[in-house]
């Protein structure tokens, strides 16, 4: 497998000729605690009620992306290309098989989130990688690779396009207005009060403005902070809070449909910077960290990609947010 850089779009894709393997016995949960084979563990969370672990980080067993090496960027012609050097994880997020994020405790789900937190914070450390990404796809519409409760997380040598459209747009409206954008799109919307979904503690969940799909919601921290990690490890007690959002929010958006995908946005790695690029020289200042859910709708023909972007939602955030706030957020 190697990375390929698209001259047009400027997107890196990762492609090659994978190998064909033996199908897994998936009768038998991977994951679990009383898996036959232990995978290989990166980090470990400590239960919440005296079991073995609550929440863990392990290599995926088919890594798209491998820690050894240096990424050797070359030119093909005009093209571009590297090794597919990276870290590519499973964040186990729940001990129990039945568990996931929508019913597990708030306490468990902290975990998780603190072990997202760690991992970034570690992975940061390496010089090489530019970019750590935590997501989840649940459903099969939305690609679910496991059964068992899992995230995944994958570190690049490279800043995803979709993250460095904010990152540009963050440093453009601070240029503008010394401001952060998402700070202001928060305040409008909590004046407003027609999109929220909820809001507890330090966060709130909201539908934005203009959704790339039904029933996009976003969670944000009023407290202005660029990168996750910094947030969650920093400030003890208040991931809590993010931890009965998410589930709650979550719940909501399965009254809508099984199938979404979640992204956790944070800053890039900014530890080493370039001495002759400039950016991220005001990330702390002007972007801002948020977790965005992207429901998929069977009843709504995917249109999530057209031309130059511009997506397609059939259902106007504010009737969305309305809908949510009605739907049964759990206990």
């Amino acid at each position: 497998m190697e990375l390929r850089k698209d001259p047009i779009t400027r997107s890196w894709v990762i492609t090659g000729d994978a190998p064909e393997s033996s199908r897994a016995d998936e009768s038998v949960c991977r994951f679990c605690s009383d898996a036959r084979t232990e995978p290989q563990v990166v980090s470990s969370m400590a239960s919440v009620d005296g079991g073995p672990w609550s929440a863990r980080a392990v290599v995926h067993p088919t890594p798209l992306y491998r820690v050894e090496g240096d990424p050797q960027r070359r030119a093909e012609g005009i093209y571009d290309r590297m090794r597919s050097v990276g870290a590519h994880e499973v964040l186990v997020e729940n001990i129990r098989h039945d568990r996931p994020l929508w019913v597990a405790s708030d306490a468990e789900i902290e975990k998780f989130l603190l072990l997202a937190a760690q991992r970034i914070q570690d992975l940061k450390r390496d010089q090489r990688f530019k970019y750590i990404s935590i997501f989840k796809d649940h459903g099969s519409v939305a690609g679910q690779e496991f059964e068992h409760p899992t995230s995944q997380l994958t570190a690049t040598t490279f800043v995803p396009r979709r993250v460095l459209y904010e990152l540009r747009a963050g440093r453009d409206y601070y240029g503008q207005k010394e401001r952060c954008v998402f700070c202001d799109i928060l305040s409008q919307e909590e004046r407003q009060a027609i999109r929220i979904v909820e809001s507890r503690g330090n966060y709130v969940a909201l539908c934005p403005y203009a959704p790339r799909v039904p029933y996009e919601t976003w969670l944000l921290a009023r407290d202005h902070d660029s990168s996750f990690e910094r947030t969650a490890l920093g400030r003890p007690g208040v991931t809590l809070d993010l931890a009965a959002l998410l589930r709650r929010t979550l719940s909501r958006i399965r009254s809508e449909t099984e199938d979404f995908h979640m992204v956790l946005h944070t800053s890039p790695n900014s530890l080493h910077q370039s001495d002759t690029l400039g950016y991220w020289k005001t990330i702390d200042e002007d972007y801002h960290w948020h977790i965005e859910i992207l429901p998929i709708l069977a009843s709504v023909k995917s249109k999530s990609y057209t031309f130059k972007e511009v997506y397609f939602s059939p259902l106007s955030s504010e009737t969305a947010a309305r809908r949510l706030r009605d739907a049964s957020p759990g206990a």
